[in-house]
């Protein structure tokens, strides 16, 4: 059984790809080192660096602890900065062996000439290609081919034995990792709802019933305004009986918003803007935190800006409005043609812009507005369109760091999942809220779910470690975080002592 034949099924596949094959690989080694009763543990994380696996008695020619990484490139530069960022982020100790496993041949002669430990004596660093790991199917041809059969159950199986008990400290790690991308440059932030949320703006759902009802009560382009009160206490009960889906109900507020002139597109995004802003809670402060926090990333540093873009998916001026608080120079971008000079921070809105003030921009007519079916359909199905080709190029150029986003928006994951083919391991972060066990399990302090702590624990890390495993394919680690107020201290740890 050639090992070339076993990856024609799952190559060129990217992120995908190389869990399938890391699955496969990490098998066949647990059987190896289980024949000579030595010990495997998987997925090592340090501050500044993670290991696939780590034998710490070693195992066949390596005497001493084992540290174990997989790469699907044979490229010799890829894997000397593989080396150098090891050398660099990683205080390996006397006798400790590092194992590079590549599941294509490496360039040996090339090797030799770009790589000089390899011909130094004692070199911690080894290389593995496809002759060995085809000899160790060949070795245990049984346990492979029940690996093979049984790849993406045991990919699961890996995920699922992941001790969540140790999250934080994960966390923490991933943190450190964030910082050495932040101090780079290329680095970029994707915004959602969450964002705007934290000052106070009303979610999806609560702008659209709020459009719905005012649709329904005739007020629409009349000078006088509804109540706010009354408009939450319908909008709250309307919630309860009626779900239909958000964009549907969107397409249906604007064909109940048109007029016969060319004035529709205007009452439209006027009307919306108004409900955006009048719902926001005054009782959240419109400087939250978290928007602060955000803001604070982007300020240059004596050794220029960090953050090389802004992607929001919100509407609102929000952040535009504690940068200039700042003095930081920006542009707010909301059309193809738009270019910003080089000392200016671009935030791309690509689902449209409804700055409360507009007399502060101009052109703001030119803007696609992403609000119901039609506006979506149309970014969903034109490839070439701005919005789109913007999001793809930061996913494939930069570090992402998306915070506020529920990471369920197709458009966005089809975007992930083209940038992840071009790469093996996830290289951008979400920050998404962990499911709280008594929330979960209880409803006004009363249980509602007929099941032990313990079971309703272990559903839950499992839960937890399927959608690390299921946003990793796309290319994103997950920064867990159990409330909202979490993220500001965690932004600020990622940006601090740069400056």
């Amino acid at each position: 059984m050639e090992f070339e034949k076993i990856l024609e099924n799952i190559d060129n596949q990217g992120t995908r790809g190389y869990y399938l094959v890391e699955a496969l690989l990490l098998g066949l080694l647990k059987t190896h080192l289980q024949a000579q009763d030595k010990p495997l543990k998987l997925q090592i994380s340090t501050p500044d660096y993670g290991f696939d696996a780590f034998a710490p008695e070693g195992f066949d020619e390596f005497d001493g602890p084992t540290f174990i990484q997989i790469t699907l490139s044979s490229h010799p530069k890829k894997i000397l900065l593989d080396i150098e960022k090891m050398q660099k982020n990683f205080p390996f100790m006397e006798n400790t062996s590092v194992l590079i496993i590549t599941t294509k041949k490496p360039n040996q002669d090339i090797l030799k000439n770009h790589i000089t430990f390899h011909s130094k004596p004692g070199s911690p660093f080894h290389i593995w290609g496809p002759d060995k790991i085809s000899s160790l199917i060949e070795k245990y041809p049984e346990q492979a081919n029940k690996l093979i059969e049984n790849i993406f159950t045991i990919r699961l199986e890996t995920a699922f034995s992941k001790q969540q008990e140790n999250w934080k400290d994960e966390r923490n790690e991933i943190v450190e990792r964030i910082k050495s991308e932040y101090k780079s440059g290329q680095f970029s932030l994707l915004l959602g709802a969450g964002v705007s949320s934290s000052a106070g703006l009303p979610d999806w759902n609560t702008l659209l019933n709020s459009l719905f009802v005012a649709l329904l009560t005739s007020e629409l382009g009349k000078d006088k305004t509804i109540d706010s009160m009354e408009i939450s206490s319908i909008v709250r009960r309307l919630r309860e009986v009626d779900g239909p889906s958000a964009l549907m109900s969107a397409r249906y507020i604007r064909k109940g918003m048109s007029t016969n002139g060319s004035s529709e597109q205007t009452l439209f995004v006027n009307t919306v803007t108004k409900q955006l802003y009048e719902l926001r809670d005054k009782r959240k402060n419109v400087e939250s935190k978290l928007i602060k926090s955000i803001a604070s990333m982007c300020t240059p540093s004596r050794t220029g800006a960090k953050v090389k873009s802004v992607i929001t998916y919100n509407f609102d001026d929000l952040l535009e409005r504690q940068l200039c608080n700042r003095e930081i120079q920006f542009r707010s971008i909301f059309e193809e043609i738009e270019i910003p000079n080089t000392d200016e921070l671009p935030i791309y809105h690509v689902h449209g812009f409804l700055p409360e003030d507009r007399s502060n921009y101009s052109n703001l007519d030119r803007s696609t507005l992403v609000f119901s079916e039609e506006g979506y359909h149309k970014i969903y199905n034109e490839p070439y369109h701005w919005s789109n080709l913007i999001q793809l190029n930061s996913l494939k150029e930069s570090t992402c760091v998306m915070i506020g986003l529920s990471m369920s928006d197709p458009n966005l994951r089809r975007l992930l999942e083209i940038a992840a083919r071009s790469i093996e391991k996830p290289k951008h972060y979400a920050f998404m809220q962990r499911i709280n066990i008594e929330h979960f399990s209880k409803y006004n302090d009363k249980k509602i779910i007929n099941a032990p702590i313990s079971t309703i624990k272990t559903f839950l890390d499992r839960h937890h470690s399927l959608n690390e495993e299921v946003l990793k394919e796309l290319g994103v680690n997950i920064i867990w975080y159990e409330e909202h107020d979490d993220i500001p201290p965690l932004l600020e740890q990622i940006s601090k002592k740069i400056n």
